[in-house]
C-alpha cells in the first residue's frame, strides 16, 4: 500500500483521494486535507503504516499551522481520526483554553478546589503559572496555566470536588470578549433560574396539601437530594459565641484517619531511655565548618540518629518487619520516614536507602524533602513506603511523648529536645546535655527484649559514634 501511495503522488494524483481509499473505504476524502512535505503516522486495525515525507494531516478543531520540525502522530480508530499534535486543552476554538485539573498520583481519585490563586475572572496569566490548588489527601497539587492569557471564566468553584482531567476554568489567549462581571451575572441567573422550577412545584403541590397534608408536604423532600446531605453533615454541637466552625482540611481527615486506625490495630507499647549527647554535640562543633565547605550543608543531629537508627535495624531485624495477615514481611532495606510538621499537617518524606548513605547524603535529603513539605512541593512518591519512622518533637521543644506507628511499620523512634541535667559521671555530679529517646512499638511482632535493646543500641551508637567506624 504504501508503494502505491507513493507513486500516485509522484505522477500527481488526487493524494486527498488517495489517502481516504487508502485508509477505509468509509471514510470521506472530503474531510481529508493533504500537503506534501510532513510526517504522518497511519494506525490500521491490520497494523501500523509509516509513510515518511508524504503529508500533513489537517482535522477540524486542531491547529493548522505546524512547524515542518515535528512528526505529526495521527491515529485512525473505528469512526474517529485523532491527532497528537492537538493541544489537550484547546476547547476547540482556537483562541479558548481549558484548564483542567492535572493527574494527582496512582493511589488518588479525587481531590477538593482549595483556592483559586487569581480571584477574578480577567486576571491575566503567564504560561505555566499556578492559578489555583488542590489539597488531596496527601499533597497539595498546583493547577497551571497552559498557555499565556487572560482568564475568561471559572467552571468550578472553591470547595467543589474534582477529578483528574476535569475542567476548572477557560483562558482566552487574546484577551477578546472577556468581561469581568459577565460570569458573575451568568452565575447569577442560572442560580436565579434554579430554584424556579421547585417553586412552580410547591405552586402545584399547595392544593394537593388540602387533601394530603402530610404526603404533600414529604413528596418535595425526596426530589432535592442536597438538603438531605447537608443535613447530615450538620454539626452536633449547637453554635456557641465566640466560635468558628470552620471544614477540615482533606489532609487533616487522612491525618486523623490513619492514626486512629493505627491505634485500633496495633498493640501499641512504649519503652524509654535517655541519651548523653555530649560526644556527638562536640563531634558537631569541632567538624561543623569543616563538613560544610566540603559538603555545603550543615551537620546536625538527625544524620547521626538515623544513622543510630540504621545501626539499631541491622541488629534487630524484627523492628524493620511488619505484620501481613498470617505472615510476617521482613525487609532487607532501611528507608526510614521522617515526621515533619508543615502548617497544613503532617507528612513524612521518606529517605530511601538509608542504609547505603553517608552523613552528607543523609543531610542532603533530609533538607530537601523538609523544603518540598513546607512549600506544599513534595510528591507522593517521596512519601510512599517507608520501613521506621522517626519523630523529632524536640524541636519544638518536647521533653517527652509517646509517638503513634506509621502504618504499615512496626515501630516508631520519638527524639526529644536536649535539657542539661545533673548526671552522675565517674562518681561525680556533673552537668550533662541529655535526651529522652522513646520507642513505640507493635507488641504483637515486636517482644520487649527486642525493643529494649534496639533502644540502647541507638543510645550507645549516639552517645559514641566510634562504634560506626569500627561495628562494633
Amino acid at each position: 500500500m504504501l508503494g502505491a501511495l507513493r507513486r500516485k503522488v509522484a505522477i500527481g494524483g488526487s493524494s486527498a483521494s488517495v489517502l481516504g481509499k487508502a485508509i477505509r473505504p468509509g471514510i470521506s476524502a472530503s474531510r481529508v486535507s493533504v500537503n506534501v512535505g510532513e510526517e504522518i503516522l497511519l494506525l490500521q486495525p491490520r497494523g501500523i503504516a509509516h509513510v515518511r515525507n508524504f503529508s500533513h494531516l489537517i482535522l477540524p478543531g486542531c491547529s493548522v499551522g505546524l512547524a515542518k520540525t515535528r512528526d505529526v502522530f495521527s491515529s485512525i480508530q473505528s469512526e474517529t481520526i485523532m491527532q497528537k499534535s492537538c493541544r489537550a486543552f484547546s476547547s476547540g476554538g482556537g483562541d479558548l483554553v481549558d484548564v483542567v485539573v492535572p493527574f494527582m498520583g496512582e493511589s488518588i481519585s479525587d481531590g477538593t478546589l482549595a483556592t483559586f490563586l487569581k480571584t477574578e475572572p480577567g486576571d491575566s496569566v503567564a504560561a505555566d503559572e499556578p492559578i489555583a490548588q488542590i489539597e488531596t489527601d496527601k499533597v497539595t497539587i498546583d493547577v497551571v496555566s497552559p498557555q499565556a492569557g487572560v482568564i475568561q471564566e471559572y467552571v468550578a468553584k472553591e470547595g467543589d470536588t474534582v477529578e483528574a482531567g476535569a475542567k476548572i476554568a477557560v483562558i482566552s489567549k487574546s484577551g477578546e470578549g472577556v468581561a469581568p462581571a459577565a460570569p458573575a451575572e451568568k452565575k447569577s441567573e442560572k442560580a436565579a433560574s434554579k430554584p424556579s422550577p421547585p417553586a412552580e412545584s410547591v405552586k402545584e403541590d399547595k392544593p394537593k396539601a388540602k387533601v394530603e397534608a402530610s404526603p404533600a408536604a414529604e413528596k418535595p423532600k425526596p426530589r432535592s437530594s442536597p438538603p438531605p446531605k447537608q443535613t447530615a453533615t450538620e454539626p452536633v454541637l449547637p453554635p456557641k459565641e465566640r466560635e468558628r466552625r470552620v471544614p477540615m482540611t482533606r489532609l487533616r481527615k487522612r491525618v486523623a484517619t490513619r492514626l486512629k486506625d493505627s491505634q485500633n490495630t496495633f498493640a501499641m507499647l512504649t519503652t524509654f531511655n535517655e541519651v548523653d549527647m555530649t560526644n556527638l554535640m562536640k563531634l558537631r562543633s569541632d567538624y561543623k565548618d569543616a563538613f560544610v565547605e566540603k559538603h555545603g550543608v550543615k551537620l546536625g543531629f538527625m544524620s547521626g540518629f538515623v544513622k543510630a537508627a540504621v545501626s539499631a535495624l541491622q541488629h534487630q531485624p524484627i523492628v524493620n518487619a511488619v505484620i501481613d495477615g498470617d505472615d510476617i514481611i521482613y525487609r532487607d532495606y532501611v528507608d526510614i520516614s521522617i515526621a515533619v510538621g508543615t502548617p497544613k499537617g503532617l507528612v513524612v518524606p521518606v529517605v530511601r536507602d538509608a542504609d547505603k548513605m553517608n552523613f552528607a547524603e543523609i543531610e542532603k535529603t533530609i533538607n530537601n524533602l523538609a523544603k518540598k513539605a513546607n512549600d506544599g512541593t513534595i510528591s507522593i512518591d517521596e512519601m510512599a513506603g517507608g520501613s521506621f519512622t522517626i519523630s523529632n518533637g524536640g524541636v519544638y521543644g518536647s521533653l517527652l511523648s509517646t509517638p503513634i506507628i506509621n502504618p504499615p511499620q512496626s515501630a516508631i523512634l520519638g527524639m526529644h529536645s536536649i535539657v542539661s541535667r545533673p548526671m552522675v559521671v565517674g562518681g561525680n555530679v556533673l552537668p550533662r546535655p541529655m535526651m529522652y529517646i522513646a520507642l513505640t512499638y507493635d507488641h504483637r511482632l515486636i517482644d520487649g527484649r527486642e525493643a529494649v535493646f534496639f533502644l540502647r543500641r541507638i543510645k550507645d551508637v549516639v552517645e559514641d559514634p566510634r562504634r560506626l567506624l569500627l561495628d562494633v
